[in-house]
């Protein structure tokens, strides 16, 4: 008997997943959403978390700020590192860390012990989130596979914010804070369960050196950025302590330049910085995350202080940006092979930064609020084309054993401009007396900014 050499069904449909390829998806998908939720879930429930472990008033917005610090500070570090090591190993350790750092939230009895969880959960972002886009980027060719992966990917991600402001209020309201740590055990213990089976591992044959001077430069530069940031937003922009961490932030990452140069094996290597699709689809992604994240804090600050609603009215308020943002993902990858990456950021920015425009239109009473609803959906519409369009054009064209330190950058990105927005914005805000004007001046502000990433992307990504 002749044993027929048969096509594979990728090989006969190339746009169509098999079903190792679904299973791989469900499991990296699961995981980015939790850890999506994982970022935004605390936030409702931080004044009761206070009252509860003995924080101090100035205290609480470390609980924040410990995560922000440690899953921005490493993320490019460990992005690396997943490349060297082994991505599915480095997502799996990720894993088990954010589940023993939220059980140990979860029963946390005093304000140390909760801070090492946090800083835990921080890392295991950090490790989880590079690690799992580059399994996906590397099970998924380049072309609409990938894009219709990152589209999905994106939508996840973003519907897991939204989802963790509602999911944190009802938690907090309904049974207690701790459960906005402990839910993530289960979760965390099926990836754990599933995974091995799933996922195969993947690293070069040869394991290069880590760049231990480029690792220690950029990782400092980071951590003072983030620092910096965050406390801007607590103190201004006068700060002497901000203004010293932004400037150590802004001195370190010039030395990981110059020390990259020069490093047999640098972390993130100069023919990669040099890539016009990485430089500018970084920058338009760190646009992207910067407005549409400060456009939330805006908005809650509109709802509650303006408007009196409660955290979990204005978290529930939110349900139509995350439908928005589902939408948006779910519909990119489809623009994007019709039209391409370029066009998606292109168009992207211009609907987020028309919807964003749109909120300047805001009064002080709550007939306003279905102009609020319709312009954060278009707007979370907009904003996720712009997302995946970014992912896909800082990721595409890189070898295999790279995807590791791209998805590392993109994720780094992610992190900054996530940290970035609120303090900006905050400090449009305190410019005008009156806090519906200081919140108008700040939507402008977002709107331009979107505005000008968009033409920018349009002028500086060739087209593909």
């Amino acid at each position: 008997m002749v044993a027929l050499d048969l096509p594979t069904p990728s090989a006969t449909r190339p746009d169509r997943m098999t079903g190792r390829m679904r299973l791989v998806l469900v499991v990296l998908l699961l995981a980015q959403f939790m850890l999506a939720v994982d970022f935004s879930i605390l936030n409702v429930a931080l004044p009761v978390i206070g009252q509860g472990l003995g924080f101090t008033l100035g205290g609480l917005q470390w609980i924040a700020t410990a995560f922000a610090l440690a899953a921005a500070g490493f993320t490019l570090l460990f992005g690396r590192v997943a490349d060297l090591v082994g991505r599915r190993r480095l997502f799996l350790g990720g894993m088990a860390l954010l589940g023993v750092s939220s059980l140990a939230g979860g029963l946390a009895t005093g304000p140390g012990t909760l801070m090492a969880a946090r800083v835990a959960q921080g890392l295991a972002t950090a490790a989880v989130t590079p690690a799992g886009l580059s399994l996906l980027t590397a099970a998924f060719p380049e072309g609409p596979l990938r894009a219709r992966a990152l589209g999905l990917n994106g939508a996840l991600m973003s519907a897991g914010f939204t989802t963790g402001a509602i999911l944190g209020g009802v938690l907090t309201d309904l049974l207690s804070w701790r459960w906005a740590f402990l839910v993530n055990v289960p979760v965390a213990l099926a990836v754990l369960l599933v995974a091995p089976a799933v996922l195969k591992e993947s690293r070069p044959a040869v394991r290069p050196r880590l760049d231990v001077p480029g690792a220690v430069t950029v990782t400092g530069g980071l951590l003072a950025l983030v620092y910096g940031l965050t406390a801007t937003g607590e103190h201004g922009w006068t700060d002497p302590t901000a203004l010293t961490a932004l400037a150590a932030g802004a001195a370190l990452l010039t030395a990981f330049v110059l020390v990259e140069r020069r490093a047999a094996s640098p972390l993130v290597p100069i023919h990669v910085l040099r890539r016009r699709t990485v430089v500018w689809g970084n920058l338009a992604g760190l646009v992207a995350f910067v407005t549409e994240t400060s456009l939330v804090f805006l908005m809650t600050l509109y709802l509650q202080d303006v408007l009196g609603f409660s955290p979990l009215a204005a978290g529930l308020s939110f349900g139509v940006l995350g439908a928005g943002t589902v939408l948006g993902g779910v519909a990119a990858s489809r623009f994007i092979g019709r039209f391409g990456a370029r066009a998606a950021l292109v168009s992207g920015g211009l609907l987020q930064a028309a919807a964003t425009l749109a909120l300047y239109g805001l009064g002080d009473d709550r007939g306003s609020l279905a102009l609020l609803l319709a312009a954060t959906f278009a707007g979370g519409v907009g904003n996720m084309l712009a997302i995946v369009g970014f992912m896909v054009t800082a990721t595409s064209g890189i070898p295999d054993g790279e995807q590791g330190m791209a998805t590392g950058l993109a994720t780094m990105t992610q992190q900054i401009g996530i940290t970035m927005g609120t303090p900006v914005m905050s400090a449009v805000v305190v410019t005008a007396p009156v806090l519906l004007d200081g919140i108008g001046r700040a939507v402008l502000v977002n709107a331009a900014i979107v505005a000008a990433g968009a033409v920018l992307s349009g002028l500086l990504l060739r087209r593909t």
